[in-house]
């Protein structure tokens, strides 16, 4: 099973990619992780992407995709994965199928996740973070049961810059200009399905497996 899952920034696509990854056993590629881990690690590329994530705008090609070669071309990928957050620009996009080639895979299908505007920016700027253990909650949808402290650890959470009102403009943004063109993209590859992410997780997820089951490789 080799799947990307596309959509603008808070439209699900993390949440189920997880929940997928647990079900049939395969790994998940988040470039977001990725990218806040070499943050978290204060390396030369984390301190790149730093800059760029704080102002809403998308991390350079080749931070991102040194980051993805180098995830496949860990042999436990070959079993199948899924790409969340990756690609993000249509030259990313012919970078990921030329590695791919190289490697002897393919995608089985493009997952294009639909969420009003509205939705987004209520999903996105609600999100709080314990910047301990990583746990996150949501003020509206999944809150702590200690206010602004982390139910794990106790830590004091956090919102995360780009998760602040005209950061999220910033990222929606550059997500009509750079991202939505993907659409396209694989439409034209006939590889791509679309979702409709704006309900409750779980039936999300059960229209989710539904289109998985068609694709996925036997």
């Amino acid at each position: 099973m080799q799947f990307v899952f596309l959509g603008a920034p808070g439209v699900g696509k993390g949440t189920q990619a997880d929940k997928v990854a647990a079900q049939y056993g395969i790994l998940k590629i988040s470039t977001g992780d990725l990218l806040r881990e070499a943050v978290r690690n204060k390396t030369t590329l984390g301190l790149e992407a730093k800059e760029c994530m704080d102002q809403g705008k998308l991390v350079p090609d080749s931070v991102v995709i040194g980051l993805v070669r180098d995830k496949l071309a860990d042999p436990s990928y070959a079993k199948g994965f899924i790409l969340d957050g990756f690609p993000r620009t249509v030259p990313q996009a012919e970078e990921l199928g030329q590695v791919l080639n190289q490697r002897g895979l393919r995608l089985d299908r493009v997952i294009n996740f639909q969420v009003s505007r509205a939705d987004i920016v209520q999903r996105l700027s609600g999100r709080r973070s314990c910047p301990k253990c990583q746990a996150t909650y949501h003020v509206d949808f999944a809150p702590s049961k200690q206010g602004s402290l982390c139910d794990r650890c106790g830590e004091s959470l956090v919102q995360r810059s780009d998760d602040q009102r005209e950061a999220i403009e910033m990222r929606l943004k550059v997500y009509d200009e750079q991202t939505a063109p993907l659409i396209s993209f694989y439409e034209k590859k006939n590889m791509l399905s679309h979702l409709d992410g704006a309900g409750a997780v779980e039936t999300v997820y059960q229209d989710l497996t539904k289109v998985l089951a068609i694709y996925k490789t036997a």
